[in-house]
């Protein structure tokens, strides 16, 4: 089975992020195997740094980077790059990091940087949306009739 990990910083604090999220996560029950992997916000000076080590400590198989200077995706893209992500490994691991970004080695061992637009979002809303466009990636590629 196809796996999916989302590897972020900060937990869910938010009833309705974590009922959406579980939602997502329930019906792709039917297309792979999602994990939500959190790990704890850091404070101090070097915060983004030993962020991005413990992010990328977590990363698996094919590895998206959220970030707001990454490449704009249709959903349609989205579904394809998963679709060919699977073609080389059985897992892909998506990155959405804290309030206060990520450093460069997280955007280097990448395998792609992807924006969600232009527009700031919280990073924990992104965990949401993640969610709900993974679904919709994986009714693309089967056809369903979810995405119109």
């Amino acid at each position: 089975m196809k796996r999916v990990r989302v590897v972020c910083a900060g937990k869910l604090k938010e009833s309705y992020l974590r009922e959406g999220v579980a939602e997502y996560q329930k019906r792709l029950g039917a297309y792979c195997a999602l994990s939500i992997v959190e790990l704890p916000d850091l404070m101090g000076a070097d915060a983004v740094k030993r962020e991005s080590e413990s992010l990328l400590a977590k990363r698996r198989g094919f590895t998206v980077l959220l970030d707001a200077g990454g490449t704009l995706l249709t959903s349609e893209e989205l579904a394809a790059t998963l679709d060919r992500a699977y073609l080389r490994t059985d897992e892909v691991t998506f990155i959405i990091g804290g309030s206060r970004g990520v450093d460069d080695t997280v955007r280097q061992a990448a395998d792609l940087t992807v924006s969600f637009g232009r527009l700031t979002y919280p990073h924990r809303l992104m965990r949401l949306l993640l969610s709900e466009q993974i679904y919709r990636a994986f009714t693309i590629l089967a056809g369903t009739p979810y995405h119109k």
